[in-house]
Parts: C-alpha cells; sequence; structure tokens
C-alpha cells in the first residue's frame, strides 16, 4: 500500500477531509453561543383578531420583558422557539402565541389573547371558542355553569343562539345552566328565571319571544316575571313576583321535560 500513490493520494485526501469537516464543526459550535449572533430585538405583534384591534389588552410590557429576561436563552441560532413560545402561553390571557426568527437578530411573536365572554362557575372564564381559563379579573359578564368544564363549548354555542332569539324583545341571558341531566334554564337580566328542559329549547324560548308582549309581559307590568316554564306542549306557566300564576293554551297540558 505504501508503494501505492493513488491509495496514498486518497488516504491523504480523505484525512484533510475528516480534519477540514471537524474544523468547520468546532467552528459552528463556538459560533452558535453567545456572544456571536445575539438577539438584538423582539417584536411582538397581537394575532388579527374580530375586531381588528392591533394592542394589546391584557399582556403588560412588565409582562413581557420579565419572561424575555428570565426565559430567553442561547442568541439568534440556538435559541429554543418552541421553549420561548410555551414561555408566552404561560402567561395569563394568552391563548396562544407563535415564534419565528427574522434574520439577521430579531424574534417576531405574535400574542392571540383570550377574549372573554363569560365566567365559569365563580372560579373561571370562557372565551370565545368555548374554552375555558383562568385569570383574575373583574368584569361584567354572564355567568356560565355546567355539569364539568367539557361543556363549557356547548355552552357557549347555546349562549349564543339563546340570545339571538332575545334581542326582539330587548332582553339578555345573565346566567344560562345546563344540568347533569342536561337541562336548560336562563336567568335574564331583568331577574326573569326561564325554565326550557331537555327538548326542542330553542324552539320553547322562540315561542316564549313570540307571546311575550301581548300576553307574558302583561301578567305583571310593574316588575319582571319570577319564573317562566316553558316545558309544556301547548303553554307555559309563570310566577309572578308575589304570587303564582299558570297559564296554558290547553286545560291540563302535561308538562315535558
Amino acid at each position: 500500500m505504501w508503494n501505492n500513490h493513488q491509495a496514498l493520494n486518497s488516504v491523504s485526501r480523505l484525512l484533510i477531509g475528516s480534519v477540514a469537516i471537524a474544523m468547520l464543526y468546532g467552528i459552528g459550535l463556538h459560533l452558535v453561543q453567545p456572544p456571536y449572533f445575539p438577539i438584538k430585538e423582539i417584536n411582538v405583534q397581537v394575532a388579527q383578531g374580530p375586531d381588528d384591534n392591533q394592542l394589546l389588552q391584557y399582556v403588560t410590557l412588565d409582562q413581557v420583558d420579565r419572561l424575555i429576561k428570565n426565559e430567553l436563552e442561547g442568541n439568534f441560532i440556538s435559541v429554543n422557539l418552541t421553549a420561548v413560545r410555551e414561555a408566552f402561553v404561560k402567561l395569563p390571557w394568552v391563548r396562544e402565541a407563535k415564534v419565528n426568527r427574522e434574520w439577521p437578530h430579531g424574534l417576531n411573536v405574535v400574542i392571540e389573547e383570550h377574549r372573554a365572554v363569560a365566567y365559569w362557575g365563580d372560579h373561571a372564564l370562557v372565551n370565545t371558542y368555548g374554552e375555558v381559563f383562568r385569570v383574575t379579573a373583574n368584569m361584567n359578564l354572564p355567568t356560565f355553569t355546567g355539569p364539568n368544564e367539557a361543556s363549557a363549548q356547548e355552552v357557549a354555542q347555546q349562549y349564543r343562539r339563546f340570545n339571538k332569539l332575545l334581542a326582539p324583545i330587548d332582553q339578555r341571558i345573565a346566567e344560562i345552566n345546563l344540568t347533569s341531566r342536561y337541562a336548560w334554564r336562563l336567568r335574564l337580566d331583568n331577574g326573569t328565571i326561564l325554565e326550557l328542559g331537555r327538548n326542542e329549547v330553542e324552539e320553547r324560548l322562540a315561542r316564549y319571544v313570540s307571546v311575550y308582549n301581548h300576553s307574558i309581559a302583561r301578567w305583571n307590568q310593574q316588575q319582571p316575571l319570577m319564573y317562566v316554564d316553558l316545558r309544556y306542549p301547548n303553554g307555559f306557566a309563570i310566577r309572578a313576583p308575589a304570587t303564582e300564576v299558570r297559564e296554558s293554551q290547553k286545560a291540563g297540558a302535561k308538562r315535558e321535560a
């Protein structure tokens, strides 16, 4: 072999190539560590929302500054984008975050904040996606309750449908409850409780709205009704503030669930 010049040349080229690769690898490892390629800019943006608001409503600059100081490690090349994203998502009011590099020394962070539509019981909030999240808040919002947090999405969907049905009589929902038996009960902003039951709930509420002005409202002109039971196939039962009144379009109508 040592007399084979062609083989020696091949071995020599292989060794030189290996050394060059090792040197480049070492240089690369060195360059990806600080102080090379430092991150000089972090641009925080708001995800495009339905109201086109380009300002953060609840996440503060102090929170962002503390996160960057405590969680950001490495330089432009070595920074772990997944870890940075997860740190932002842990901030109160942040629903989602996206992080990417911007050459040569910046990071772009796009934040989507929760948009609260209701309280979930007395310990959490519900966002526009029907997701339950926990923050400290003092807001004028309706209250949702249900058999479990997984039902929050269904409650949020029905809340929108019910409020749309109530709009013609200018009434809104202050509290909506889905029981463990999946029966619906509403408390309106005027204090009236509507018992909808489990079946044909939207049809029952539509019937309430259709007769409200020329029937239900006449029972008491001074104060809102306390209670309206709509679980009847051909009528409803009402309770005035001081007395209980029953109205039915069909005598002896049997109440349904």
